[in-house]
């Protein structure tokens, strides 16, 4: 997951107009200005350069304030944006994108897509209707329909912000609104997402639920108010109306904590606490602590346990009686 959004961070390279004092070059076929609308206008094969970044289009203004200092330069008709440095190569695609040389915040609006390519393969892809960066605070935007893909990895959301240290490394991550993350045939759905690069914490919050598919094909499927994933460890924990399904055990309880075996990332081990139960067929087991292992297939309840398995009678006479 972090280098996905390492590499997501990287695809603003619109950021060196901000934050590197450099000559800004714009070529036209035409340029124009008018003193009552205070604007520079460019038509015709507009391209515009900072360093390594190149802008392409065909129509741009720039705003000029009432002290003639340039303010937000606007480029029109689908503008292409690239930056190439050594093998890599990051583009943003959008209707409109748009500079702000006092704020320092870069807008791209309209079927913006940032694509981020090692040689001539794409291994970073970012879609949304709008996409800002804010080179002051770091912080990065992106609403409407948020899609990224990052080899095996996807994830969907309403929205999704991204804030950067100092240096440009990631530091969190957030996805907000029918939020999804999938990874090939694992997935985990929530209202939304909180990743911690300092932690490895990826958090979900409301509604949330995972399924994961086990090495033998089996599915593991856990639904709660609240998960936390820890990246280094390969831990669970989830709260609130815990419920999970494999083959045939359902469990339930307030909390629970998933380890995966050794040597392997994907959960095996599942520790509820709080009163919970385990159920397999028509028996039901309850205890304040159950252990349920995936490989080999087992569970282990403990303190106050009670039993109950339902219809042992099946509705007939032949119910069980101390025959008095």
């Amino acid at each position: 997951m972090k280098r996905i959004l390492t590499a997501f961070i990287s695809v603003l390279l619109l950021s060196g107009i901000a934050v590197q004092a450099s000559d800004l070059i714009i070529e036209s076929k035409n340029q124009t200005f008018n003193e009552a609308d205070n604007k520079i206008k460019f038509n015709g094969n507009v391209k515009v350069s900072v360093d390594d970044l190149k802008v392409v289009g065909e129509t741009a203004d720039v705003d000029i304030t009432k002290d003639q200092k340039l303010d937000t330069a606007t480029f029109y008709e689908k503008p292409y944006a690239f930056e190439i440095k050594k093998n890599k190569k990051r583009e943003v695609k959008a209707n409109i994108l748009k500079v702000s040389l006092i704020t320092k915040i870069i807008r791209a609006e309209g079927d913006t897509q940032s694509i981020v390519f090692e040689g001539k393969k794409p291994v970073v892809v970012i879609n949304a209707d709008v996409q800002e960066y804010d080179t002051k605070t770091g912080v990065m935007t992106a609403t409407g329909a948020v899609t990224m893909l990052y080899k095996e990895i996807e994830t969907f959301s309403n929205s999704a912000q991204i804030t950067t240290d100092k240096n440009g490394d990631l530091k969190k991550l957030v996805l907000t609104g029918n939020a999804r993350v999938k990874q090939e045939k694992n997935e985990s759905y929530a209202d939304k997402f909180v990743y911690e690069a300092a932690s490895g914490n990826l958090t979900a919050y409301g509604n949330t639920t995972s399924n994961s598919t086990m090495d033998d094909g089996s599915k593991l499927t856990l639904k709660s108010n609240y998960q936390e994933y820890n990246q280094k460890r390969s831990t669970f924990n989830a709260s609130g109306n815990v419920r999970i399904w494999y083959q045939d055990y359902y469990a339930a309880g307030p909390k629970v904590t998933l380890y995966p075996s050794q040597g392997s990332a994907k959960p095996n081990e599942a520790y509820f606490t709080g009163r919970s139960s385990i159920t397999q067929g028509v028996r039901t087991i309850y205890a304040d602590k159950i252990k349920m292992t995936m490989k080999p297939k087992s569970f282990n309840a403990e303190g106050n346990t009670r039993t109950v398995i339902r219809n042992i009678g099946s509705g007939s006479d032949d119910n069980v009686t101390l025959g008095l």
